[in-house]
């Protein structure tokens, strides 16, 4: 992998990843643009103790542009977009409209390809392993911002979801606090390893999956399974067999064989609901341990938490999407209408030749 960071004309970062070690990233952002200026504020709920990030600025963000207008396409010739070179492999940068910004965080555009009709699963091996590359080098760099304590890398796919560029890419976000699904993930670890003296909670749970009958693929290095108590109607987490607390900490066997398993599930995805079907929308997020300190968090370190990818679509049925409505969005008490086991079952059965 080579990497080559470079400025955009209103003075954001932009970092070219490419698979050959000779390309030359040399393109010069063109577009007449003034400085970035954000309202992003942190704003901390306290009844409930977690965090809303206020950011007014990104009511005028780009939605929905025609094809030959996507912004995350390479330029050509006048029309110049976010990304200044004709070409790219992966490419990352700071978000034009950005949900956190300075004191309050980062967020930063991941295009996995620049190939604007494509999908995350229908990259070649060696460009997902560039992907995943890109991942950790972004989580790297950030985990040493003064005002990053959690970098949390994902993607929306689908107009479903409420992706607004058509363009294969995801997104990072580096938060300033520890997120509150990782808080409960913590506190459920602490008081494990409290009650069984010692036992990590995350391999407990791992080992128990692997045991079952929920379990959807599995590698000599990577794990993939529909948990007990799923969510959302299609929902598979994804581990390294060896546990880790970030991306940083995987192995290269892990990395090797990453692409491969992570494809195959993501083409899984696209088979549920039959052909003839759009492509399923779904939601791809990596849960890393955090940077900042854990004494809250009673007897965990970091090295207790186990990297991980939660991937899920709202579509429960053809035709049909999983709301978030009263129970759920008012109590966050969750109601799946597939039950985990079946939604193993049926990604056990697309499984391709």
């Amino acid at each position: 992998m080579k990497k080559t960071s470079t400025r955009l004309a209103d003075g954001r970062e932009l970092v070219y990843y490419d698979l050959r070690d000779d390309t030359v990233r040399d393109a010069v952002d063109r577009r007449p643009l003034e400085r970035t200026v954000t309202t992003s504020e942190v704003r901390r709920d306290p009844l409930l103790g977690d965090s809303v990030a206020v950011a007014s600025h990104r009511q005028g963000r780009t939605y929905h542009p025609p094809a030959d207008q996507c912004p995350l396409c390479p330029s050509d010739g006048e029309r110049l977009s976010e990304i200044p070179d004709s070409s790219y492999d992966v490419v990352v940068f700071e978000n034009r409209f950005p949900s956190l910004a300075g004191d309050s965080g980062r967020c930063e555009v991941v295009c996995f390809t620049s190939d604007h009709d494509a999908s995350f699963a229908d990259l070649a091996e060696d460009q997902a392993r560039l992907v995943l590359d890109a991942w950790t080098d972004r989580t790297s760099e950030l985990s040493h911002l003064a005002s990053v304590e959690q970098v949390f890398c994902f993607e929306n796919r689908g107009a479903e979801i409420g992706v607004t560029l058509g363009h294969p890419h995801g997104q990072i976000y580096a938060y300033p606090f520890t997120t509150p699904r990782t808080a409960l993930m913590l506190r459920s670890l602490a008081a494990h390893k409290d009650a069984t003296g010692g036992e990590n909670l995350f391999d407990a749970v791992l080992e128990e999956e692997l045991a079952g009958e929920r379990v959807v693929l599995e590698g000599e290095h990577w794990a993939a399974f529909v948990p007990y108590s799923a969510h959302w109607p299609y929902e598979v987490h994804l581990y390294p067999k060896r546990r880790v607390p970030d991306l940083l900490g995987l192995d290269e066997a892990a990395r090797t064989e990453f692409p491969k398993v992570y494809l195959e599930l993501l083409r899984r995805f696209d088979r549920i609901f039959g052909e003839g079907e759009p492509p399923t929308p779904y939601i791809a997020a990596w849960h890393q341990a955090p940077f900042g300190q854990l004494e809250e968090f009673d007897g965990v370190t970091r090295d207790d938490f186990a990297l991980h990818l939660e991937l899920f679509t709202i579509r429960r049925t053809s035709g049909k999407l999983k709301f978030l409505a009263g129970s759920e969005s008012g109590m966050g008490v969750f109601i799946n209408d597939v039950p985990p086991e079946r939604a193993a079952e049926r990604l056990r059965e697309v499984a391709s030749s």
